[in-house]
């Protein structure tokens, strides 16, 4: 089949827009051949196993998915009774992007809160850990997010510190982890550093965001955290028949640890972005977050969004005050980021938008 898309287009809307990397590719090719026992009985579902422990330690259960808010969905249903809910930042993806799927399929409230950086304190985590009784949901699990919704990131001594917090109310601790490349990219720490070790239960592995066709994963940290997964993950719709395709992908981003090398690829992307910018000192130009992993947040002149989206897509994030998102990805480069920061330039300066 032809191929029925520009291949020449590029964007900075999303890492979701990006391709397949080539070697998740071969990898599902390698995977092709044959017939292997479907439902996760294959070599390629056992390896994964195998890495993973390597990665986290003795004890860990990975648990292949489709996408990331099934990963999500089945972690936290997992740890919640139905009369529990979810402590989790006002903009976490499960409160606000996941079309209701975690209080509609999870059957839990997840209990908002708000944060000017995505990032939860302990100090949070206790105001909002109380619970009035049969009248109120009874919070059972906190979720952060790593790297978080605004491309921050939480610190081994942050996470540790809200682990503690929420251990020591009884509440368990579950980590949203679509972006997990970048995040771990960034710190320069093995996987088990800022998840296992800072007392985090359950993990949501992303790899689609980094070069997989589209694979995350159920990671089991504390199997004490949780009860029903492989149930949960079937009735939830989640429970691939050939899931060696899903482990493959997997274990090809995991292999020579391409899913840092393709997250720290991504972080480069953006930084070299948001220097390029802030070089340029454009007039109306600035930046709302910090550049900690692969997002820059930033706000536009009037009208120049717009102008600039005519040749790349992108998002806006509040249109209220011109605030726009940028994501790069795996596959971004710099001539992409040169020619993007041109047309911004190019669309600020004076008297441009009259022309």
């Amino acid at each position: 089949m032809k191929s029925l898309h520009d291949t020449d287009l590029r964007g900075f809307a999303s890492d979701n827009y990006a391709g397949t990397h080539p070697e998740v590719l071969e990898a599902l090719a390698a995977a092709n051949g044959g017939h292997a026992v479907s439902y996760g009985e294959d070599p390629y579902t056992a390896a994964l196993q195998e890495r993973f422990a390597e990665l986290l330690g003795d004890g860990v259960a990975a648990h292949p998915v489709f996408n990331g808010t099934g990963a999500n969905v089945v972690s936290l249903q997992s740890m919640v009774t139905r009369w529990g809910g979810v402590i989790a930042p006002a903009i976490a993806h499960i409160n606000t992007d996941e079309g209701g799927a975690p209080e509609k399929v999870g059957g839990f409230k997840i209990l908002p809160v708000a944060t000017p950086d995505a990032k939860l304190t302990p100090d949070l985590v206790r105001a909002h850990a109380g619970s009035r009784g049969v009248h109120t949901i009874v919070p059972q699990v906190v979720s952060i997010t790593q790297s978080t919704e605004l491309g921050t990131l939480y610190a081994v001594e942050e996470i540790r510190a809200i682990a503690d917090a929420a251990h020591e109310l009884g509440l368990t601790v579950h980590m949203d982890g679509a972006r997990i490349g970048n995040a771990a990219a960034a710190l320069r720490l093995p996987l088990r550093a800022f998840t296992r070790d800072a007392g985090v239960d359950v993990l949501s592995f992303g790899g689609t965001k980094i070069g997989a066709m589209g694979a995350e994963a159920v990671v089991v940290l504390n199997p004490d955290a949780v009860a029903g997964t492989e149930f949960l993950r079937k009735s939830t719709m989640q429970l691939a028949s050939k899931m060696r395709f899903v482990s493959a992908q997997l274990l090809a981003l995991l292999e020579d640890d391409l899913w840092i090398r393709s997250g720290a690829h991504a972080n480069a992307m953006a930084a070299r972005l948001r220097a390029a910018l802030e070089e340029r000192a454009i007039p109306g130009v600035s930046f709302t977050q910090a550049t900690e992993s692969n997002g820059v947040f930033a706000i536009l002149p009037e009208g120049v969004a717009d102008r600039v989206r005519e040749h790349v897509r992108f998002y806006d994030w509040n249109s209220a005050t011109r605030e726009v998102r940028w994501l790069t990805s795996w596959d971004t480069t710099e001539a992409d980021v040169d020619r993007f920061v041109d047309l911004i330039a190019r669309y600020a300066a004076p008297n441009s938008l009259d022309a």
